[in-house]
């Protein structure tokens, strides 16, 4: 007689809201790290001293991924979101939730403790937020899983753009999608890519094929990344994140889409 299954570990799709003090980032709710939102490079993970639940999403006006006051969305009637501490900004639909500059989407290994980030990303824009529910463990705290994401992030240490955008792209499919498995992924060759405003990088697409179906919401994944440098040379990367192979399945043209607005970030974006 086989032993049984051991149980799963729940696939992590972690998101918290920081605020940012001075050089300090306090996360905004019991999580077991927080993210230290560098000025030259990638959000770092450390041990959180000591969670607290007074901190929250910063309400600085001037300091928010949606837009309002500074130029006009390169697509009528979509929305513009920013990362002023990156340097970019970019547009999407009114259909995606855009979420506050100080707002971190991560993903760790499922068994890591102290669930060090493996990739991140800042002032994310999120598509059906309750796209799929699941209380597949029994224990009565059934967990949400949105349709798909895209947001931006520093890429410290990169070589070049082909490199950041492949590390990036595999990491989020991993990730949120095929871990522990990573013989799951299938990438594609880096696409050089010019958006409307003129910024050139490379493009990089990571699918995911037969990962196993154990829960209600589980699904394979794709991520594309573009990976380019901002205004002040450093390395910087845009990411869409989402369910792949479902009836759902954001379509190509739209990322795409989407992508096509990227641009460096000028005084005034994002601002009521």
């Amino acid at each position: 007689m086989s032993a049984p299954e051991p149980p799963r570990p729940r696939r992590n799709r972690t998101t918290v809201a920081v605020v940012a003090a001075s050089a300090a980032v306090v996360v905004a709710c019991a999580a077991v790290g927080y993210l230290t939102l560098r000025d030259d490079g990638n959000d770092e993970a450390g041990p959180q001293p000591t969670p607290t639940a007074s901190a929250s999403a910063s309400t600085d006006k001037t300091d928010r991924g949606a837009g309002g006051g500074g130029a006009d969305p390169l697509v009528p009637g979509w929305n513009t979101v920013v990362n002023a501490k990156r340097g970019i900004t970019f547009d999407v639909p009114v259909s995606w939730k855009r979420q506050s500059a100080s707002w971190v989407s991560y993903v760790t290994e499922n068994d890591d403790p102290k669930e060090k980030p493996l990739v991140a990303m800042m002032a994310p824009a999120i598509l059906k937020e309750k796209w799929c529910t699941s209380d597949d463990d029994k224990d009565g705290s059934p967990d949400t899983y949105s349709l798909a994401s895209v947001g931006t992030t520093g890429e410290q240490g990169a070589k070049s753009a082909a490199e950041a955008a492949e590390d990036t792209a595999k990491t989020w499919v991993y990730g949120l999608y095929t871990q522990p498995d990573r013989s799951r992924l299938t990438v594609g060759e880096p696409e050089s890519f010019r958006t409307k405003s003129g910024v050139e990088g490379s493009l990089v697409t990571v699918t995911s094929s037969g990962s196993p179906k154990k829960g209600k919401c589980d699904t394979d994944g794709k991520a594309m990344t573009f990976a380019f440098k901002n205004a002040e040379g450093r390395f910087v990367s845009w990411t869409y994140v989402g369910a792949h192979d479902v009836p759902d399945e954001v379509s190509d043209t739209t990322i795409r889409q989407i992508l096509s607005t990227v641009r460096l970030f000028k005084d005034g974006d994002g601002e009521d």
